[in-house]
């Protein structure tokens, strides 16, 4: 390229001057960024709590975790999950409980250890956080549940609690380790939770010690969370939710509502008497014309002329929003429950089940949990 002459350098000097002049007056006319609020920490790419509200699902553990599974619940709103990971009973007399933290054992690695830790850790990351809620699982037949759980003597009861002890520090060290933010020292333990009350507050006050964050514990729907004496031990009362609403199919959700006002009267009474806030440690429905009458039981697979029912589904959701959600003493709720990666042409198995993903029921939850 040739060089321009001197008088040339000259008059390229003054156009560029111009050119500058004239860049910088239109700057000074453009309006301005604002500047940058500091923050101490990066934004979570996330949903972001205002009111502390618990906006759950019921977490389904797999064999990994990644950022695409958790993309759905930013989309639903949702600003917790619950981990479940199990202790082992042979019978609900046995006084021994066995604890598997993923070494050598065969349930999915999201119950391990490294996986609860793991999911955590990303869902942090998407603003998610975390009740850790372990469960007991009876290996004395496919209709045991922890409600069963009850010794013969003492003696028994005795060796139990010793043995639940070691089970839910190990879980309350693990959450503060890795400052999980709540967790749920028990469930539906309905044998253990009534009579033995000075056990429950020895081992509270042992959970105390080492683990910082909120405690709650998760009562049967039945009556159970109505006896349960240390409610006051805990940050707030948790219920598994699963009342009954009605005795015949297809219910309105008119009907709905007013089935509600029974339950709301005796949850009133406990919050009054305890003065804690509640929540909803577990409440869901099956996409089923039934639903509304036994909202525990899940839908029997094998009746393959099962008719499947989102309307049903639909209004109860939308009647347990309504008649909770408005209440100041509602901490929130956990739907049950969230499979991670169920994507829209693999839900056709899940049809039947209490999931509410890519059912009208899933766009209810995430209008109330937008509110």
């Amino acid at each position: 390229m040739p060089f321009p002459t001197s008088a040339g350098r000259r008059w390229l000097l003054i156009v560029l001057l111009l050119a500058a002049a004239i860049g910088a007056w239109q700057l000074s006319r453009a309006p301005q960024p604002k500047p940058a609020t500091a923050r101490s920490t990066p934004a979570a790419t996330g949903p972001t709590p205002t009111d502390g509200r618990l906006r759950g699902v019921s977490w389904v553990a797999g064999d990994s975790v990644s950022s695409l599974d958790l993309e759905p619940l930013v989309r639903a709103r949702v600003t917790w999950i619950a981990q479940t990971p199990f202790g082992w009973q042979a019978g609900a007399a046995v006084p021994e409980i066995r604890l598997q933290t993923g070494k050598g054992s065969r349930h999915y690695w999201g119950e391990s250890d490294a996986g609860i830790v793991q999911t955590a850790k990303r869902a942090r990351q998407r603003g998610i956080s975390t009740l850790l809620k372990p469960h007991l699982w009876l290996r004395g037949g496919s209709g045991s549940w922890p409600g069963d759980v009850n010794m013969t003597s003492a003696a028994d009861w005795q060796q139990w609690f010793a043995s639940y002890s070691s089970f839910i520090l190990h879980y309350a060290r693990l959450a503060e380790e890795h400052q999980l933010e709540a967790l749920c020292i028990g469930t539906e333990l309905q044998h253990a939770s009534v009579g033995h009350e000075q056990e429950w507050r020895t081992l509270i006050r042992q959970i105390r010690g080492v683990y910082h964050g909120q405690l709650t514990y998760a009562a049967n729907w039945s009556g159970e969370f109505e006896q349960v004496p240390f409610w006051d031990a805990l940050d707030f009362i948790g219920i598994q939710a699963y009342f009954p609403l009605s005795k015949t199919e297809r219910p309105e959700k008119a009907a709905l509502l007013r089935a509600w006002q029974e339950p709301l009267r005796r949850i009133k009474a406990i919050q009054r008497r305890f003065k804690k806030p509640v929540a909803f440690t577990e409440i869901g429905y099956k996409t089923t014309p039934d639903a509304a009458i036994e909202p525990w039981a899940w839908p029997d697979r094998m009746a393959v002329l099962t008719t499947v029912d989102e309307a049903t589904q639909t209004a109860c959701y939308a009647a347990m929003f309504e008649t909770f959600w408005p209440q100041r003493w509602f901490r929130g709720l956990f739907v049950w429950k969230w499979y991670p990666g169920l994507t829209p042409d693999r839900a056709t198995r899940r049809h039947l089940d209490f999931t509410p993903q890519h059912k009208p029921a899933e766009q209810v939850m995430t209008d109330w949990f937008g509110r």
